[in-house]
């Protein structure tokens, strides 16, 4: 068995030609949550991964072997539900309700613009149906928010997006307000 207790998120540092060449290992989401799991290679050779506590393995990230061997993670295809918004009856704000009574109940995420994905539940199913949304089975990867609980090890890019977001925002605003302020020209009505 080949331990491995480390990782590199999304392959950080490495040359992407020795990614290419690595093997690889596919890992449905219920196993890459696990900081402690085996599993089989493409090489075939059994894996011992021990990361540290909390970590999260996504579609991408590099397993380091203790022999300095790479392996690139795959995130394995899954059952999921896919849940879009009406097009004719609804908006995108429906997701946005939808993702706040799920995330209440803790359930794993995964966000995009236009949909979300969960795992199989009929009982949400239910509800999300109820709420006029699309609901959806298909067989996808599967990669959930991070959460406010998991340690965001080498996922921290999504740090600097909100820092360059808020940047622009605070920028914006001194010169929203500036023209406001100009904008009230009804001194030449008085007249």
């Amino acid at each position: 068995m080949l331990t491995v207790n480390k990782l590199l998120a999304q392959g950080h540092g490495l040359a992407p030609a020795l990614v290419k060449r690595a093997a690889s290992v596919e890992l449905d989401w219920d196993v890459r949550q696990k900081s402690r799991f085996d599993a089989t290679d493409s090489q075939g050779r059994t894996l011992g991964v021990f990361l540290p506590r909390g970590t999260a393995v996504r579609g991408g990230d590099v397993l380091v072997a203790e022999d300095g061997s790479l392996i690139r993670v795959i995130a394995a295809p899954q059952p999921v539900l896919v849940v879009t918004h009406c097009t004719q009856h609804g908006t995108p704000f429906d997701l946005l309700r939808a993702a706040y009574h799920l995330g209440n109940r803790h359930v794993q995420l995964e966000l995009k613009p236009d949909h979300l994905k969960l795992e199989p539940d009929h009982v949400l199913a239910d509800m999300l149906r109820q709420m006029h949304l699309i609901v959806n089975a298909a067989t996808l990867a599967f990669e959930p928010e991070g959460g406010a609980y998991a340690a965001g090890g080498g996922h921290g890019h999504h740090g600097h997006d909100h820092g360059d977001h808020e940047g622009h925002d605070h920028g914006d605003d001194p010169g929203h307000e500036g023209h406001d302020h100009h904008g009230h020209g009804h001194h030449g009505h008085d007249h």
